[in-house]
């Protein structure tokens, strides 16, 4: 009788948050408001500096969940594609209004929106699309699936930071996981249906983890003294699987870059005529999950 109980519960409330919903055009708008009020607060305030909040102003995991809500609570496509629009029209360049007095770049601020404005004009055509899921069938699966995908390669880089720098992003590893099951369950009824449902981030994250690189990073570095090389040195390194250091074609051999592949240390060393000089380069990653480089003598 429980199982019976829980399993009504959930259909009542996604039924409620993925239908039930009155979703006019004064809802849309200050459901707009909000979700750029509250996106600004996490930007700006230094608490949420490098947390799962501070990402609602910069990756998608949110807005995917805020646009999908508004799909499912539209009678037609047509309304879909324009309240979803209209969202994404107040609510992007409002967070950057609301930045720009507590920002040293001023509007400035502003030259990012470019980016999020693309994504606003895509955000017509997907929606309109987006609403078959309201159908619950396969194509509601097939619809969805690069959502679930996004969502599983995000759970798994916020998952494999969280346990490299617990409890870091645990947050937005937990929000996307419960977001997957939510879509699951309130748009794919039916065992088989499910099934696939869950299927598509599982394999997903299995593939990422058997052949993703631990990092993927192409960057230049200044090298730790103050030698001045002639055009005639040259990098020395042993072949390894973490970085391979060269230097640029910019004519300042006092910077090199480096490629890695995974975290960690390795050596190299510059031979300028019959001197030779020996580095370390460390690969290592932040605590805001950005791979970072670092060059120091070796002694």
């Amino acid at each position: 009788m429980e199982n019976e109980n829980e399993i009504v519960l959930k259909k009542n409330f996604t039924d409620k948050l993925y239908g039930g919903l009155k979703m006019n055009w004064l809802t849309v708008i200050i459901f707009a408001v909000c979700t750029a009020v509250l996106t600004a607060v996490f930007l700006i305030v230094p608490v949420f500096k490098g947390t799962s909040f501070e990402r609602m102003g910069v990756t998608y995991e949110a807005w995917f969940f805020f646009a999908i809500i508004i799909m499912a609570n539209c009678k037609k496509p047509l309304e879909s594609a324009l309240k979803t629009f209209v969202f994404f029209l107040i609510s992007q360049p409002l967070i950057y209004l609301i930045e720009v007095p507590f920002s040293d770049m001023g509007w400035g601020l502003f030259g990012y929106y470019k980016y999020w404005f693309i994504i606003t004009l895509l955000t017509f055509p997907m929606a309109f699309v987006g609403w078959y899921i309201t159908k619950r069938n396969w194509l509601s699966v097939l619809i969805l699936s690069p959502v679930l995908v996004f969502m599983a390669l995000t759970t798994y880089e916020c998952a494999t930071h969280c346990v490299r720098h617990f409890p870091y992003l645990l947050v937005t590893a937990l929000f996307c996981i419960m977001q997957i099951v939510l879509y699951v369950i309130a748009f794919m009824p039916g065992g088989k249906r499910k099934a696939v449902g869950f299927a598509i981030p599982v394999i997903t994250m299995i593939v990422v983890a058997v052949f993703s690189s631990q990092v993927n990073l192409n960057g230049e570095a200044f090298l730790p003294d103050d030698r001045t090389f002639s055009d005639e040195a040259v990098i020395v390194m042993e072949e390894n699987d973490i970085a391979t250091v060269s230097f640029t074609d910019k004519g300042d051999n006092s910077i090199v870059n480096v490629k890695a592949s995974k975290y960690g240390t390795t050596e190299f060393s510059i031979k300028d005529g019959d001197n030779e000089y020996f580095y370390t380069v460390e690969i290592y990653e932040d605590e805001s999950g950005h791979p970072q480089i670092e060059i120091s003598p070796k002694e």
